[in-house]
């Protein structure tokens, strides 16, 4: 590989395509890809030593109409199918290759089924060796063809004879290639690129290179990625598409990535690159799973199965969780355990295969790609995961929210439902609309930020019933206290991080339900009552200070308990500046204004200076003081007093 100059980048307009071959082994497929391309995807000394492909190939070739095409050569024998696993699953179309002298065999039915089960609704079915039957014979495959196939996803794919030896044909299939293409629908590109790697090995002088299908989204030179699952970050040397230098790769192209940051050692394939975040590497995934009607086995709860997803291999055991027995041409719900993670997003497609005899028995679709561990047979997991399935965006959307406040960065993350960041946003402005999503957090005007907290409204109503009756109970219990410890209502909602239970706070206050009252949350209604007794007790206090507001009696002197007087601060009818002291507000008030007035006269001021001017003791001037700086009203320097960075305010 070689470095890239900066500013060789990909067209958006050149819409890079691949095709996958397919076919029994001996049906000619890599001399095929020969053929078309001038190269020759057989790059091992044993495939070339025993004339048979083994493991993966690629090559690439211009199409009459200028689409630059990258094609994925996979193995044909029986006992390579796992390798032919690895390298169809990020394909646009599929080169079904069949023997016209021998027609369709066992693993053309094989493979066939594979693409079905991975839903490649794209592609031709091209018979080879042409040259060597008569028309004839040519139209009896043709018709046995059209029948293997009338049931699959590539009903409708064009037939072509080709020979490869003699080139008849060729031209033909290039044109047809090209018209296929014309219906393959752009890849989707949700910004979050991802590249399933199905190849590894070392370049002299540059280091560890892997190849790919790229997904998702574009890859350039410099980029910061991880190494999934095992999280390890790794950067973006070089990147090759066709043995070409670029900068920039768009989705849908095949990928020759240089990385800087990890060994060959340390990568296989199956591993899958992707910026930080975007994908969450789990050992479950729910899934819909349907046996092929030709599969010799069904599956009973807990068999175990080879998983093929991805570029990735790896044993699993399956949870079935709608029924008891999977049938060979049913499908159903199931957890896979998987013996070690996988990084996968929603609505990827997978292969099962029995371990032993090794044999492909079906495929599906996954729903959740990181789900919790299932119960079986529990209708809500059921409900939930048709609704993965099937339902609409906003329906998803809803469910997501149903349980638990999310943010809305982490509703646009690729996990949910599969579903696009301009999806999301457009059924959540939806769900906000009609009132079934709540925004936390203060009132906004417009769609909520990427930080803020949304959750179902039904959800929302419940979580305030529970704070109403959290608070309802507290004040019963202490009808003389201001409210509820913040913290403390924090715990007993259940509600973990700060910024979430402020927003929490604020939509709780914003509907008229909680205050939060700084250190305390109260019901909205609540309001401190004292009793009779209490009250007659507290304005006596109150009338003694204001006899003394210099030198106040403190409450114990007076006879007030702690429970009256913490009353009183909450009702703001007292100020409590220190351990028994405490003031009226408006004599406070006159004592703060006081301070800042001989300030101002002085340039500062000392303890004896405030004991002087108030004619009080040390006993009040020095808790009084202490108060002042702790409100910024004053600011002590070495024995005096300067005026405070809070001077502008008042007291409240």
């Amino acid at each position: 590989m070689t470095t890239p100059p900066d500013h060789l980048t990909v067209s958006s307009s050149a819409r890079p395509f691949v095709l996958g071959t397919a076919g029994h082994v001996d049906h000619g497929k890599s001399t095929l890809v020969q053929a078309l391309t001038g190269i020759d995807p057989d790059r091992l000394a044993e495939e070339k030593a025993r004339a048979m492909t083994i493991d993966l190939g690629f090559a690439w070739l211009t199409l009459p109409s200028g689409r630059e095409v990258s094609i994925v050569d996979v193995p044909g024998h029986e006992r390579f199918i796992k390798n032919m696993l690895a390298g169809v699953g990020g394909i646009d179309a599929a080169l079904l290759v069949i023997a016209a002298d021998e027609g369709p065999m066992p693993q053309t039915d094989e493979h066939l089924a594979i693409l079905d089960l991975l839903q490649v609704q794209h592609g031709l079915v091209v018979l080879t060796k042409a040259d060597l039957v008569d028309d004839e014979w040519l139209d009896l495959v043709h018709e046995e063809v059209r029948e293997r196939i009338a049931s699959t996803a590539l009903r409708d794919a064009p037939v072509v004879p080709v020979s490869a030896v003699t080139g008849a044909g060729l031209d033909g299939l290039r044109t047809a290639i090209d018209r296929v293409l014309d219906a393959v629908p752009p890849p989707l590109s949700a910004g979050r690129p991802r590249l399933p790697i199905d190849r590894v090995f070392t370049v002299a002088g540059f280091g560890t290179v892997v190849t790919g299908t790229l997904v998702g989204g574009e890859l350039a030179t410099g980029q910061e990625l991880r190494l999934l699952p095992a999280n390890q970050p790794v950067r973006v040397r070089g990147l090759q598409a066709h043995k070409t230098s670029v900068a920039r790769v768009q989705p849908g192209s095949r990928v020759a990535a240089n990385l800087g940051g990890v060994a060959v050692n340390e990568i296989r394939r199956g591993d899958v690159l992707a910026p930080a975040g975007g994908l969450a590497p789990s050992l479950r995934l729910d899934v819909r799973l349907a046996l092929l009607p030709a599969a010799e086995v069904e599956l009973t709860q807990n068999d175990a199965i080879d998983l093929f997803i991805g570029a990735s291999e790896l044993p699993a055991r399956v949870t079935l969780l709608d029924r008891d027995r999977l049938a060979p041409g049913e499908a159903g719900l199931v957890q896979l355990r998987l013996s070690a993670s996988v990084a996968v997003l929603k609505g990827d497609r997978f292969i099962v295969r029995r371990p032993s005899p090794s044999q492909t028995i079906g495929g599906g679709e996954v729903l959740d790609p990181a789900p919790v561990r299932h119960k079986r047979f529990r209708t809500e997991v059921i409900t939930v995961l048709e609704t993965l399935e099937q339902g609409s965006p906003a329906e998803i959307l809803l469910q997501a929210v149903a349980a638990a406040p999310r943010e809305v960065r982490a509703l646009c993350d690729g996990q949910l439902g599969g579903l696009s960041d301009e999806a999301v946003m457009e059924a959540l402005g939806t769900l906000i609309a009609e009132g079934d999503i709540t925004v936390l957090g203060p009132e906004r005007v417009g769609m909520p930020k990427p930080g803020s907290h949304v959750l179902a409204t039904t959800a929302w109503d419940r979580l305030l019933a529970q704070g109403q009756a959290i608070l309802a109970a507290f004040h019963a219990q202490q009808p003389l206290r201001r409210g509820l410890p913040r913290e403390e209502f924090k715990h007993r909602l259940g509600i973990d991080p700060p910024r979430l239970f402020d927003d929490v706070l604020a939509a709780a206050g914003r509907e008229g339900r909680f205050v939060d009252a700084g250190p305390v949350v109260r019901l909205a209604a609540f309001r401190i009552e004292l009793p009779p007794e209490r009250r007659a007790l507290a304005d006596r206090y109150l009338a003694a200070l204001r006899a003394q507001p210099y030198q106040p009696p403190s409450p114990v002197d007076a006879g007030v308990d702690a429970e009256t007087l913490g009353a009183l601060v909450d009702l703001g009818e007292v100020v409590r500046v220190g351990e028994g002291v405490v003031y009226t507000p408006e004599i406070f008030q006159a004592i703060r204004d006081g301070v800042l007035a001989l300030i101002q006269r002085d340039g500062s001021l000392t303890l004896a200076g405030f004991r002087d001017h108030f004619q009080t003791s040390r006993k009040y001037a020095q808790p009084t003081l202490e108060y002042l700086d702790q409100l910024r009203v004053t600011r002590r320097v070495g024995d005096s007093r300067i005026r405070g960075s809070a001077i502008g305010q008042t007291f409240d």
